[in-house]
């Protein structure tokens, strides 16, 4: 082999070499929003016990940090929840409720009477549980999941998710 060839291949080694070594990282920088998991799939501290009165509903907005593909947006409100405390003794303690009507998603507010939500793009009414009062909407409020810390002011966790509207059934948006 002449020193001509062998300045040849080894060109072409060091090539290789520097490939991979660019390859490995541009592909982990590619292939990264695949493995991210998406939004909705954690639990939101939004409020603590102490701040909530027994009957009462308040709502709450949930604020996430997104994320589009390698692009992070700034925490910004992507929702509202009503949290109402029930008695003591009653299970669950918390009951999460979407402040999104299931007729056409807009927001439902609470009425003048402090004891029902009403819808104010249709007039659909529901009750503090959620349950419709005439037949506006096709289905209840929809119920979030909710988790409580322990300790002396434990703190309210929900799971927000934006569900369908104008289906007989929830059905969760991507």
């Amino acid at each position: 082999m002449s020193r001509r060839e062998l300045l040849v291949r080894l060109v072409w080694g060091c090539r290789a070499v520097l490939g991979l070594v660019m390859l490995v990282p541009g592909m982990a920088f590619l292939l990264s929003p695949l493995k991210k998991s998406g939004r909705g799939t954690s639990f939101d501290a939004l409020a603590r016990m102490s701040e909530l009165k027994v009957g009462e509903p308040r709502a709450f907005a949930v604020l996430k940090d997104l994320r589009d593909g390698w692009v992070k947006y700034p925490r910004e409100p992507i929702g509202s929840v009503w949290l109402i405390r029930q008695p003591d003794g009653v299970d669950p303690p918390v009951v999460a409720l979407t402040a999104e009507c299931p007729h056409l998603g807009c927001a439902v507010n609470l009425a003048a009477d402090g004891k029902s939500f009403l819808c104010p793009c249709h007039n659909s009414i529901f009750s503090l549980a959620g349950k419709p009062e005439n037949t506006v909407s096709p289905r209840p409020m929809d119920p979030l999941d909710v988790q409580i810390t322990s300790g002396p002011d434990p703190e309210i966790r929900v799971k927000f998710e934006r569900f369908r509207p104008q289906a007989d059934r929830r059905i969760p948006l991507a």
